[in-house]
């Protein structure tokens, strides 16, 4: 089989599964969820087959373009981020099933479902897919928002809780670039934490919660994350400081660890 008959196979078998086996009543528990928390596990959205498959482009990715990268971000109150990742520039270049499963049409109106209102390719390249790793002891993505509305993260590996590597946000607050404050935010709001298995994927909407992935003590979590616009998104004005910071530069100038004072200090 030719790889393009191969990728159009994995992405019939997506539309199909979600017509014909994905269930309204689940799309309506995981919509109940994600209104209260800002996050839902969607692991019966895809099939197996399309998983691995998934899972098999990220693991050759990050093996060939993988990039080290540990920076803080004042927008987001100096919080870290430890971690390797590939940006959209390789996963578009390199990659041939993530760039289709992304814009599938069936895939966005099952999201549309659980959100509410219309899921839309995000605007911003650079925010529609990447992928992170994380593989150090330390390695977070530290507390933050997102300028886009959605993110749907696939989970390729992941850790027990016990070594860190599972999900914590804080759902209704508010992103202010100039001054996060947010230890207020961890007061007015209480932290949901939710632990996560390879092959699960959550959807979170990422402009209005604050979140982070708990620092590794142990083991491997890898992800992709599928980033997506509201319609009010399209209306509003976007500045694009801490992705930009994060993703851009080259392979040689993103190596550099923060040292582990810093981290220490940073990981809120």
């Amino acid at each position: 089989m030719r790889p393009g008959e191969r990728i159009g196979g994995l992405v019939q078998s997506l539309s199909e599964h979600l017509v014909t086996n994905v269930e309204e009543h689940q799309l309506e528990g995981a919509r109940r969820a994600f209104l209260q928390n800002g996050f839902t596990k969607l692991p019966f959205l895809v099939p197996d087959r399309v998983k691995s498959a998934v899972a098999d482009e990220i693991e050759e990715l990050v093996a060939e373009h993988g990039v080290r990268r540990g920076m803080s971000f004042k927008e987001t109150g100096g919080t870290p981020r430890l971690m390797r990742n590939v940006r959209h520039q390789e996963i578009s270049e390199h990659g041939t099933v993530i760039p289709r499963v992304y814009a599938s049409t069936e895939l966005l109106d099952a999201l549309a479902k659980v959100a509410g209102e219309p899921v839309l390719p995000c605007p911003y390249e650079p925010e529609r897919y990447v992928i992170t790793e994380l593989e150090q002891s330390g390695d977070t993505h530290g507390w933050h928002w997102d300028d886009y509305s959605f993110a749907l993260v696939w989970v390729v590996a992941c850790p027990p809780a016990e070594h860190g590597g599972f999900v914590q946000c804080v759902p209704r607050t508010y992103w202010n670039k100039q001054d996060p404050q947010l230890h207020r935010q961890f007061i007015s709001q209480p932290i949901h934490s939710f632990e996560l298995r390879p092959g699960d994927l959550y959807l979170m909407r990422t402009d209005t919660t604050l979140h982070r992935v708990y620092p590794l003590t142990g083991g491997r979590r890898l992800i992709i994350n599928m980033g997506y616009a509201s319609r009010a998104d399209l209306h509003k004005p976007i500045s694009h400081e801490t992705m930009d910071g994060l993703w851009n530069g080259s392979r040689e100038d993103q190596t550099e660890r923060m040292d582990h004072t810093d981290q220490a200090e940073q990981t809120v």
